[in-house]
């Protein structure tokens, strides 16, 4: 009984990626073709030559995760020894970092002039490392993933003890995105994906170009995740995040073909109410797989404590003479607003980068604030209020229904089927 129902899982986890990839395959390649929006259409022609390919590098992770399910190589790892399978593979992405840092410093250094043989042994190192990280990829990978799923079950967004879609990812080199926003408001315009190699150098000179030619604010920016299926994750030593990133990419699977996930790109409300919940989500989530797996790492107490309090939360005071990021980003997010809102969008730009100037600062290494900057990091509003979303009243009232809701699988499966901002400020009794 027991192979028989392995292959049934197996064969359902499956087809559920192959249905779910193909739908992820469709949607890129409309976004490549032919874009809804107006302004991802004048973008394009700027990112040919370092556009990511997300076809092929789909195809590929679809590849790598059906062979995953069909050999099932953690069943024969014992429950015991799971844990430190996937710990000991985020070591040796520690490792190759490290060494990647000692060769960026000694190309760094001037009093080295022969880079090339002064970083051959660390090279060598690196290469050494990054083979024994292939070779445990996969396990740590399928581990993890039933690790979250387990979690997602117990809250009840499960059927039959399997999640809808599988929990599924692959830790890879991200692209990096370019948002736009137009100058005369905050608002998310377009979101197109370039090759994570792209030089800083070539990174300003793409924001530059399609600034000055479309007049638009521009940003390129790191990502730590991205929704396709399977999820794109960074691969990273930063365990602790890594798993809230893995439960907040499969919120966005989960939504893909409800409601709030189809209308994903309607308005920066949908959006907010997307990214938001699946900040929340990751959040709470991450916080349980590290409880129960990897207790000795669990946050205490959870970041994330404050969104399942009845009442508002209440803001810690900082300590005298302290820098608050929060605080001064809302207040440079609401004054911006209030500038644009005036129509004086030169003075709104000056201003934020002079603001820009007190964060650096303050030791807060912001290359670049501006209209773009808000439009991507706005839409993030799990902790309560503040911030990049300055006033924008998306962001608590996700949390509210949180608040409000018994239970995370009560949240997930109501917030689910709303379509707009006004269904969800209605289902509290905001409007």
């Amino acid at each position: 009984m027991r192979p028989m129902i392995k292959f049934v899982r197996t064969l359902a986890a499956v087809l559920s990626m192959l249905l779910l990839a193909a739908c992820t395959l469709a949607m890129l390649g409309g976004d490549t073709e032919a874009p809804t929006s107006d302004v991802s259409t004048r973008v394009l022609p700027y990112i040919r030559q370092s556009e990511f390919d997300f076809i092929g590098w789909t195809l590929d992770a679809v590849g790598v995760k059906i062979a995953q399910a069909a050999t099932g190589d953690q069943d024969y790892v014992a429950p015991a020894s799971r844990a430190q399978v996937v710990r000991e593979y985020f070591d040796l992405v520690g490792q190759l970092e490290k060494v990647e840092g000692d060769i960026a410093n000694r190309y760094a250094d001037p009093a080295v002039t022969d880079k090339l043989s002064a970083t051959a042994d660390l090279r060598a190192q690196a290469a050494a490392v990054r083979a024994r990280i292939s070779e445990r990829q996969p396990l740590a990978e399928s581990i993890l993933q039933e690790q979250i799923a387990s979690i997602f079950a117990e809250q009840g967004l499960a059927a039959g003890g399997q999640t809808l879609p599988p929990v599924s990812f692959h830790f890879t080199q991200l692209p990096l995105a370019l948002i736009v926003s137009p100058r005369n408001e905050i608002k998310q315009s377009a979101n197109v994906q370039v090759d994570g190699d792209l030089p800083l150098d070539q990174q300003v000179a793409l924001e530059d170009k399609v600034a000055r030619d479309l007049d638009v604010s521009t940003l390129v920016v790191g990502l730590g995740g991205i929704g396709t299926y399977p999820t794109m994750i960074a691969q990273s030593s930063y365990f602790t995040w890594i798993v809230t990133v893995g439960a907040h990419e499969w919120t966005h699977n989960y939504l893909t073909l409800r409601p709030l996930g189809i209308s994903y790109d309607a308005s920066p409300e949908l959006r907010t109410m997307n990214e938001t919940t699946a900040e929340i989500v990751g959040g709470e989530t991450g916080a349980l797989v590290l409880q129960k797996y990897y207790p000795d790492l669990a946050p205490a107490p959870s970041p994330y404590a404050n969104v399942l309090r009845r009442s508002q939360p209440s803001q810690a005071a900082p300590a005298a003479n302290t820098f608050d990021f929060r605080a001064e980003m809302h207040i440079t997010r609401v004054q911006t607003d209030a500038l644009l809102g005036q129509g004086k969008i030169n003075a709104a730009e000056a201003y934020m980068e002079q603001r820009r100037k007190v964060f650096w600062d303050n030791g807060y290494q912001i290359r670049k604030l501006n209209q773009a900057y808000f439009a991507f990091y706005g839409a993030y509003a799990a902790e309560g209020g503040g911030g990049a979303e300055g006033g924008d009243p998306v962001g608590p009232a996700v949390l509210l229904l949180r608040r409000r809701s018994s239970s995370l699988k009560d949240f997930v499966n109501t917030i689910a089927g709303f379509s707009s901002f006004d269904q969800l400020q209605h289902a509290l009794g905001l409007r």
